[in-house]
């Protein structure tokens, strides 16, 4: 997993999901402290630290690296199709993104309208938006918080989360907390028992691309609709 420098949920959830599996899960940061859209917050993405916090990943021999982050989000999906392929072709390893798995499942499943739930500002927010259109996916309702401090957006409570899931399940078809450092992944199973609908967690689609990737063969209990259910993943699909 690359992983933003700031985050602090993405990396004990990973642990969480594969705690029972024959599988591990290995780390590798470069530096990334706020979002926005500010020339100095966008080159924190340059690919060359992300390239090298890759390599670092490739010495512990892993089967696949996925970037899990949604930074294509807003500087656009060609971003996460380069890093990529430019991954596979400096470490030989096989690449992912959660931008990638996200649209991925919200096809496996048919979806075409999503709520929206994100901790960012207002043009981090409509830039995502935008991108999601681009995808081919509506975003009728949109919650965002006007962060733009990542540590921050760990620390929202879960009350807090769970209310904008809720909100952001009104007239769509399935619900996405776009961030992997929002601690979505443990609200899932409730609230898509609550809500009648999935609720589609930046790092639960991240680890089930990453499954699929490596051969797992089976889903996952406790974590919502997507893991348990397990659909196929494509790793080179978009």
């Amino acid at each position: 997993m690359l992983t933003p420098s700031s985050n602090t949920t993405l990396e004990p959830e990973c642990a969480a999901m594969v705690q029972s599996l024959p599988h591990t899960v290995h780390f590798s940061r470069f530096p990334v402290r706020s979002i926005s859209l500010s020339i100095t917050d966008r080159e924190q993405f340059a690919f060359a630290p992300m390239l090298a916090a890759a390599e670092l990943l490739a010495h512990a021999e892993c089967q696949v690296i996925a970037w899990n982050g949604t930074s294509a989000g807003w500087l656009g999906l060609d971003t996460d199709r380069e890093l990529c392929r430019m991954i596979r072709t400096r470490v030989g390893v096989p690449a992912i993104s959660t931008t990638q798995a996200l649209f991925q499942a919200l096809r496996a499943y048919g979806i075409r309208s999503v709520g929206l739930v994100v901790p960012y500002d207002d043009a981090v927010t409509h830039r995502i938006i935008a991108t999601f259109k681009e995808a081919g996916f509506t975003v009728p309702v949109e919650r965002h918080l006007g962060l733009s401090v990542n540590t921050e957006f760990a620390r929202i409570p879960p009350t807090t989360l769970a209310a904008l899931i809720r909100e952001a399940a009104q007239g769509s078809e399935a619900v996405t907390v776009y961030c992997t450092n929002v601690a979505g992944a443990p609200l899932a199973e409730d609230l898509e028992r609550e809500i009648g609908r999935p609720v589609l967690d930046s790092v639960t689609v991240t680890m089930w691309a990453s499954l699929r990737a490596v051969g797992h063969a089976s889903g996952l209990a406790g974590w919502g609709r997507l893991l348990r259910e397990y659909p196929p993943f494509d790793p080179l699909g978009w």
